[in-house]
């Protein structure tokens, strides 16, 4: 059987067709999409709303967590944990390094999600210092917390490194402690957009 056009992660087989007439009137509605469907991999609420009126519902249920990630090499990882960070819905998304990152795996969920760029992370973590918000650093290091043992901060950011090389030497300067979550396989480390998905259900577990 040919599977190769089924919906999946990439050819998403989700949304609806052109809104029943008479179309809602309003600033909120994307008249497009009411007249041609809406395809967009958005919760059922949020079917035929404009980016913009989707970004202010989201806006007025923000979490107190933020998330960083480090990007030297265009890591492959960011657009899927910025897909995470929305899905939690965070209050803010920093990226430090290289402004440019891959979008592919975000699936357009960036339109949705607050991200500020930090030109190196002295910058990063003089920007959370100045908002009195702690950085919480994820590695495997000696001395980490176990995040499955420890309660994070209810409001604060979590820093993962550049996928490889794990955190820079800036970016374990910013940092205001250290945690860790648990393996028992032979790999060293996760990636880190599946770490930053275990910490952001973690910190949901532990505050909501």
């Amino acid at each position: 059987m040919d599977r190769s056009s089924e919906p999946g992660e990439f050819y998403l087989g989700v949304g609806v067709g052109p809104h029943p007439e008479p179309h809602p009137v309003g600033d909120q509605y994307d008249r497009e999409l009411l007249q041609n469907g809406d395809k967009r991999n958005v919760a059922d609420e949020f079917r035929y709303l404009t980016v913009d009126a989707i970004r202010e519902v989201l806006a007025t249920r923000r979490i107190p967590l933020e998330i960083a990630i480090e990007n030297w090499q265009h890591d492959l990882n960011i657009g899927s944990l910025v897909r995470s960070a929305n899905a939690f819905n965070v209050n803010q998304f920093h990226i430090i390094g290289n402004k440019h990152w891959n979008q592919h795996g975000a699936l357009m969920t960036d339109k949705y999600i607050d991200i500020k760029h930090h030109q190196s992370a002295i910058e990063f973590k003089a920007d959370c210092q100045k908002r009195a918000l702690p950085v919480i650093g994820f590695e495997n290091i000696s001395g980490a917390k176990q995040i499955e043992t420890s309660f994070l901060p209810a409001k604060c950011v979590l820093l993962f490194g550049n996928e490889g090389l794990g955190l820079s030497d800036e970016g374990f300067a910013a940092c205001d402690e250290f945690y860790e979550i648990a393996q028992s396989g032979s790999v060293r480390s996760m990636n880190a957009s599946v770490a930053g998905a275990i910490a952001m259900y973690a910190w949901r577990i532990q505050h909501q």
